[in-house]
């Protein structure tokens, strides 16, 4: 049955020849039915084939028994032969089944194969189609490649155009001269403010063509024609402005101040002026300097010769000293000396001058005091007179800074140009009066008005009479020293036989220290000079020798304690109320004068309790050494003293 299914299959016809599509699937699936059953394999219970060897028939038998199919078959007791024809009849069976199968799908079959066929015609056109895009795209992407580098392109020449336009805008904004500039500087006011902008706006043009013009732009020469004319224009008005107020200073009675508030307020004009035209610049400050100086000179000079005449009439002479009898002869020329040598050396309210609210209080004013009759000293009229140059100064050297934009040794000097000759006038005037000065505390109490005012300018921050205060310092500690060692001679030299009556009651010398002492110590103590310290302690040296050789001349030492007493205290007594408690002068007269005041009553008890005083003196020796013993020795002495 087989062999003659191979057979048909074999001679069958070419189903490519076939016209039938049914006829061509059942020759289609004849021929797939009788290959499938050529091809059928099985395995190792096939015995038709030329390759059986019969030497290994027991291997194979022992195989095949191993097969769970032949097992099977055995353990049912099934005829071999008779399986193997159910096993053909079972498949012929289910090869006719199958070619029923197909034959009856043929159809749809045969639509599949013309679908497919369909399918691949499209699927063929769809990856021409698909080519022709991945081609496009390739020359797309091409393109946008081109695009992003031209955008790029495009980019930075719109960057580099702007750049160029705002150069461009700004440099035609400089160069363009503008209508309105030219009618304001050339028929405005200076002291408008419209005038004030536009001046700086010529002067950035200024700037900017100079600038131009060191870059040799050829715009620059369309405008530098029209910019130096009204540059001229500027120069002119402004320096008639500004000369006309240096001018109005020199009006009597006029009140400087306010045309240099003035001034300040156009300060732009002059920076204007050095920045466009030195040589007028120069000139208009040449004109201030020689008119500010002529000015300051006149009203201190003038100011200075009124102060005079308001100062006490009587002054301290050479022969005004601390050791000085009151009832000293003089020569028949001699002119008449102070009613009252204690003022010289008393301070009183002369110290006042250094508080905080007269020391920068107003200035004296010489015709309101002539009127009203009044005196002063001199350290009064220094006062006035120094807080005057301090208070001018100080608001000239700030006006210099700020208007003629100086600073540093240029200010320095300018403002030497202008006060130096009243500075000079000033030193010149004092050198006099010192020379012919013996009131030391007027000269110590003008040294501190002084270093108070060097002390407000410091504070200010203004250096510019930082070396006239050197100056007046250097001529006021010499002469107050001179007269100090004058003081301490005229102690030294001091006879006591000449100085009148005999008296225990504190001596008029002694009171004169004590006043002078204190007063001395009291100014001191704010800004200390060791030089000062110094004289006082040889003053105190030689008043404390003096006073000793004035209780020499008492016959008694009863009176010479008295004196001595009386003395100490009373110079205690000043120095504590005037001076500081912990003053070296207040520390030494203490122990002076518990000393004398100790010896004192020694000497009141020393006859009535003469012996036990110096009993007394010895137990403690004895004590401090403990020698108690001997002082058992002493009964009978001690029984005497007692009964005494």
């Amino acid at each position: 049955m087989a062999e003659g299914t191979v057979t048909a299959a074999g001679a069958g016809p070419d189903v490519n020849t076939a016209g039938n599509p049914t006829e061509v699937a059942m020759a289609y699936l004849q021929d797939e039915t009788e290959a499938d059953i050529a091809n059928l394999n099985l395995g190792e219970l096939d015995i038709t084939t030329d390759e059986f060897i019969l030497d290994e028939v027991d291997i194979h038998i022992q195989a095949n028994l191993e097969d769970d199919l032949v097992k099977e078959a055995l353990k049912t007791g099934v005829d071999l032969r008779q399986y193997s024809k159910q096993v053909e009849a079972e498949l012929q069976r289910i090869e006719q089944a199958s070619i029923k199968d197909y034959i009856k799908e043929s159809q749809n079959i045969a639509l599949l194969h013309n679908q497919i066929t369909a399918c691949d015609s499209i699927l063929e056109r769809m990856e021409g189609m698909l080519s022709g895009f991945q081609s496009d795209l390739s020359s797309i992407s091409s393109e946008i490649q081109t695009l992003q580098q031209q955008s790029v392109s495009m980019n930075v020449r719109l960057k580099n155009r702007q750049a160029v336009r705002s150069h461009l805008s700004q440099l035609v904004d400089e160069l363009v001269v503008p209508g309105a500039m030219i009618s304001t500087i050339l028929d405005s006011p200076v002291t408008e403010q419209e005038f004030l902008e536009q001046l700086h706006e010529l002067n950035t043009k200024i700037n900017f063509a100079k600038e131009l013009s060191f870059r040799e732009t050829l715009a620059c020469s369309d405008i530098q024609d029209i910019v130096d004319r009204l540059k001229l224009k500027a120069v002119s008005k402004i320096r008639e402005f500004i000369l006309q107020k240096i001018y109005s200073f020199r009006k009597p009675m006029t009140n400087y101040q306010i045309p240099q508030n003035t001034l300040l307020k156009y300060r732009f004009f002059y920076q204007f002026l050095l920045a466009n035209e030195r040589t007028v610049a120069k000139e208009i400050r040449d004109e201030y300097v020689d008119t500010m100086s002529k000015i300051y000179y006149s009203y201190f000079k003038s100011y200075s010769g009124r102060l005079l005449k308001v100062q006490y009439e009587e002054v301290a002479d050479k022969d005004d000293l601390m050791g000085v009898e009151d009832t000293a002869k003089k020569g028949f020329f001699s002119k008449p000396s102070l009613k009252s040598r204690n003022t010289i050396f008393t301070l009183g309210q002369r110290g006042a001058v250094l508080s905080p609210a007269e020391l920068e209080g107003p200035i004296l004013v010489p015709h309101t005091a002539q009127r009203g009759d009044s005196r002063y000293p001199y350290e009064t009229l220094f006062r006035s007179q120094h807080y005057a140059l301090l208070d001018n100064g100080c608001r000239e050297y700030l006006f210099l800074s700020d208007f003629f934009m100086v600073a540093g040794n240029s200010a320095l000097d300018l403002f030497n140009s202008i006060m130096g000759k009243t500075l000079s006038m000033f030193l010149k005037s004092m050198s006099t009066y010192v020379s012919d000065c013996y009131d030391s505390i007027a000269v110590f109490l003008c040294i501190h008005i002084i270093l108070r005012f060097r002390a407000i300018t410091a504070k200010r921050n203004i250096p510019a009479l930082d070396k006239y205060w050197e100056a007046v310092l250097e001529l006021l500690w010499p002469r107050f020293e001179l007269i100090l060692e004058m003081n301490i001679s005229s102690i030294r030299n001091t006879d006591p036989q000449k100085l009148g009556v005999l008296d225990t009651r504190p001596h008029y010398i002694t009171r004169r220290y004590a006043e002078f002492s204190s007063a001395i110590v009291s100014i001191n103590q704010t800004f200390p000079n060791e030089r000062t310290n110094a004289l006082l302690g040889q003053l105190q040296i030689e008043v404390e020798n003096f006073v000793l050789k004035m209780a020499a001349e008492f016959p008694s030492r009863r009176d010479q304690l008295i004196f001595l007493i009386n003395n100490y205290d009373m110079m205690l007594s000043v120095l504590m109320e005037r001076a500081a408690d912990d003053s070296k002068e207040v520390e030494g007269f203490q122990q002076l004068l518990l000393a004398r005041t100790q010896e004192f009553i020694e000497e009141i008890l020393s006859p009535p309790f003469g012996g036990m005083i110096a009993f007394v003196k010895e137990a403690e020796a004895l004590m401090e050494k403990g020698q108690l013993d001997r002082l058992k020795n002493d009964e009978a002495r001690i029984t005497q003293l007692v009964g005494v």
